[in-house]
């Protein structure tokens, strides 16, 4: 067989099997936020200590944030199986977080949404594999635009203006497909720059990264979906 075949069919092989599984780690986590979100919501105990304990709340909230940060910060030090657990952490609590969506919305609107953000984040996923335009300028206006709504968020939540609110989920679902793209495509190059032989402790730890960035754009993508579809249950 042709050395170069040989060469191209072995980085084919390496590619899909760590793209497999950075998806496969993405769904799980999916899964895993689901599952506890549609469980609190149904323990009426624990959904009440979660929305009126300020404590536990704010504690959530750290929590949330600091986590991602963590791995993103510290994955070069930590072990593949911390990595691990802490991105599986940081799905139930995020669950714990969004189980008050249960509540607030219908579950048909829920079922749509996620449906529709399903099928907007395989297309821009897609999207990203695919093309040949390099994304990185789009990243960095991307990430500007993030910390924009994030800051309007935080202005809006003293404002409590319903076209601001309305505004920012409308700019945020441009700014999540983008992202999406724009991850996706990282994820390639990631793929694509890995050597033969690399140990498996670091490829497992860039699955779990790689898993990390696309499961924060489903799951901010679907919110900022849901705020503009979602139908209220009063």
């Amino acid at each position: 067989m042709d050395p170069i075949t040989v060469v191209k069919d072995r980085v084919e092989v390496r590619v899909n099997d760590f793209v497999r599984s950075v998806y496969n780690w993405m769904c799980i986590g999916l899964a895993i936020t689901g599952f506890i979100a549609y469980y609190i919501s149904g323990n009426e105990s624990i959904l009440k200590m979660i929305v009126a304990n300020r404590i536990i709340f704010i504690l959530l909230i750290i929590a949330v944030i600091a986590i991602p940060l963590s791995i993103g910060g510290m994955i070069n030090r930590m072990s593949a199986a911390t990595a691990t657990g802490l991105f599986v952490l940081y799905s139930a609590l995020m669950g714990a977080m969004l189980s008050p969506i249960f509540i607030i919305y219908t579950g048909a609107s829920i079922g749509t949404t996620f449906f529709i953000c399903s099928a907007t984040f395989l297309a821009c996923s897609v999207y990203g594999w695919a093309t040949k335009r390099d994304l990185t300028s789009l990243g960095g206006f991307l990430t500007m635009g993030l910390i924009g709504i994030i800051i309007a968020s935080l202005v809006n939540m003293f404002m409590k203006s319903a076209m601001v609110y309305t505004i920012i989920s409308y700019v945020g679902v441009f700014i999540f497909v983008g992202l999406t793209a724009y991850d996706t495509q990282k994820l390639k190059d990631m793929a694509l720059s890995q050597p033969d032989g690399l140990d498996g402790e670091v490829i497992r730890k860039g699955a779990i990264l790689g898993a990390l960035s696309l499961y924060l754009d489903f799951i901010n993508l679907f919110l900022m979906l849901l705020r503009i579809f979602g139908q209220s249950r009063d």
